[in-house]
């Protein structure tokens, strides 16, 4: 089916609500394929190919809202789809602040679909993880490579409403990550590498493969250091996780409940000036990127944390009218099985201008973070205090030194920020807490919980 042929269908779905009795309609359409092929030791392990397609229906009522899925496509399934939707509307509870957005559209944006990627065979595909995995295992001191996945998807969304908005646009992305172990018994160690892109021509597999086998690498031989309290650096996966830990702290539905840290904050100091984070759902590179968001808004750049304030939360429509503002372009959805919600898009760390030599250079004596373990059962969204498991590698005298596992880094959001010292000037996507653009941080102090 091509844009046209679901922009059709969203709106053949919108008549068939309207015509049911609703007085607004939505129709979101979305079709799908994805591959994801698995090898071990250099042989296919396991291969898949699977293609959905279907729509989802918002019905409104008076304030009421229903909703109704389904993946026939004729006139009769959108109908039925249609009807449902409706009958679920007449039993909802009423809702002062649901309804369409007031205003939709769609913003200007290219590169998100790549033609290159149907180019490539299965057996090319095969041959990429292959050689990720050789990569890794070629590495010194790597035993043994774990998992090496490679995967890839194509699809087109579309959606229409009664008030005479209809868009559509495709988008591919491919990707690939490498577990690789290195060291033997006790002291053996893992981590990853990961490659990201819209076609796997824009994936190194050598990269990604040594990536995975250097990090594992770097940590043989980690031992349990003592407690401290010390500066810290925080990798540019870790410092992906935080942010988006926080990203979706800053979502109004969250700050409107109460369960979030930063609820009543806005324009307050909450991190050093060096910090600037934003919500950019236009952003070419991300893959929480498109024209519109989940119920028709045209996409933005949302600053959230300027000059060390906080700028904004993130709004969909049923936040925005509820906090009496406008939306963000923030409604987010997971499939047509879902009613679009509130969420980040991309979230981006404007890159700094210290080299990854030179923030550990600055952190003397400290501790180098690889990997967190339970961020999200760690942080308390409230106060913000959090106790994470890590591993990583001390710093002594401003230069990398022995690896180290089996500690806890503790401290809360707000001091965190407030201490950031250094941005690291190499930014990457990570999809690690979300579609993150993240850059390694230099942290002024964090308590480190050891033997």
């Amino acid at each position: 089916m091509s844009d046209a042929d679901l922009q059709a269908i969203a709106g053949r779905a919108v008549d068939a609500a309207v015509a049911a009795g609703a007085g607004d309609a939505e129709a979101w359409v979305e079709r799908s394929t994805e591959r994801q092929i698995r090898v071990y030791e250099e042989n296919v392990e396991s291969l898949t190919d699977a293609t959905s397609a279907g729509v989802g229906v918002r019905a409104f009522i008076d304030g009421r809202v229903g909703y109704a899925f389904g993946t026939d496509m004729s006139d009769d399934g959108l109908r039925a789809v249609a009807e449902a939707a409706h009958a679920a509307a007449e039993v909802a509870d009423p809702d002062d602040y649901a309804g369409l957005p007031d205003e939709s559209g769609s913003a200007a944006v290219d590169g998100l679909f790549a033609s290159e990627l149907a180019g490539w065979s299965t057996e090319q595909k095969i041959d990429l993880a292959v050689r990720i995995e050789r990569a890794a295992r070629a590495c010194e001191g790597v035993s043994q490579v774990e998992d090496t996945v490679y995967s890839d998807g194509e699809g087109a969304v579309a959606i229409a409403n009664s008030r005479g908005f209809a868009d559509a646009y495709e988008a591919t992305s491919s990707w690939t990550y490498c577990s690789a172990f290195a060291g033997e018994g006790g002291d053996r160690m893992t981590a990853l590498g990961v490659g990201i892109g819209r076609h796997p021509g824009q994936i190194d597999p050598e990269e990604v493969g040594a990536e995975a086998g250097r990090r594992a690498a770097q940590l043989v031989g980690a031992r349990q250091p003592s407690s401290r309290r010390c500066p810290v650096v925080l990798d540019t996966f870790v410092a992906a996780s935080f942010i988006g830990f926080i990203g979706g702290m800053l979502s109004a539905d969250a700050v409107q409940r109460g369960r979030s840290l930063f609820a009543d904050r806005l324009g307050d100091e909450i991190a050093d000036p060096l910090l600037r984070v934003a919500d950019d759902g236009t952003d070419p590179g991300g893959f929480a990127t498109g024209p519109f968001d989940g119920e028709g808004v045209a996409r933005r750049r949302t600053p959230l944390i300027e000059d060390g304030r906080l700028g904004s939360y993130l709004y969909d429509t049923r936040t925005a009218r509820r906090g009496d503002t406008q939306t963000t372009a923030n409604a987010e959805r997971g499939s047509y099985r879902t009613l679009p919600a509130v969420g980040t898009s991309n979230l981006v760390i404007e890159a700094g201008d210290a080299g990854f030599e030179e923030l550990v250079s600055r952190c003397g004596d400290g501790l180098y973070v690889t990997d967190v373990a339970g961020l999200h059962s760690g942080v308390n969204p409230v106060s913000g205090t959090f106790s994470v498991g890590a591993t990583g590698r001390l710093i002594s005298g401003g230069e990398l030194a022995d690896p180290v596992r089996e500690i806890t880094i503790a401290s809360d959001l707000v001091t965190m920020l407030r201490g950031l010292q250094a941005v690291g000037s190499a930014t990457r996507w990570v999809p690690f807490g979300g579609s993150v653009k993240a850059a390694p941080l230099l942290l002024g102090e964090m308590s480190v919980s050891g033997s």
